[in-house]
């Protein structure tokens, strides 16, 4: 299979953008968040934007195996916008808004959207669904983060 470059740079670049434009949006709420009780196995706050670029850029690509793919499901690529769209207003409600309960709330949906993506994508590209993998494992641990963070800080 041939890489169509210019598909697959956009493809990587939407994630990424969707993600720089929701910490952009977010930063602001960072000085509160370091000031709140943490939970244990809270990671430093530098590890955050390394982790979330590198799975922007794995669910770029996955989404570029599903819209290259001989079989590409309408609906997984669906599946991704909605997941993305949930991605990109997380840290909005959690930063800006501050409403912790509501925000875990909204990632146990996100990580449900992200669940059936995965089974959409793996109908296309098993590559493509395995890609995507390392995101909801991130998503259970933030959901872990976001939880203890409410619980913590009520």
């Amino acid at each position: 299979m041939k890489i169509q470059w210019k598909k697959l740079i956009v493809c990587v670049l939407i994630p990424l953008a969707v993600g720089g434009l929701s910490g952009f949006l977010s930063r602001a709420g960072t000085e509160t968040f370091r000031s709140l009780n943490q939970p244990p196995l809270s990671p430093p706050g530098w590890l955050f934007p390394v982790v979330w670029s590198i799975l922007y850029v794995l669910m770029g690509i996955a989404s570029y195996l599903v819209l290259t793919s001989e079989h590409p499901a309408g609906n997984a690529l669906t599946a991704y916008t909605v997941q993305l769209i949930f991605n990109f207003f997380w840290p909005l409600i959690f930063f800006n808004l501050q409403q912790y309960l509501l925000a875990f709330v909204f990632l146990v949906v996100l990580w449900g959207l992200i669940a059936a993506t995965i089974v959409l994508f793996g109908k296309s590209s098993k590559t493509a669904a395995y890609l995507m993998i390392p995101y909801l494992l991130w998503v259970t641990f933030a959901g872990y983060l976001n939880l203890g963070i409410y619980l913590l800080n009520k």
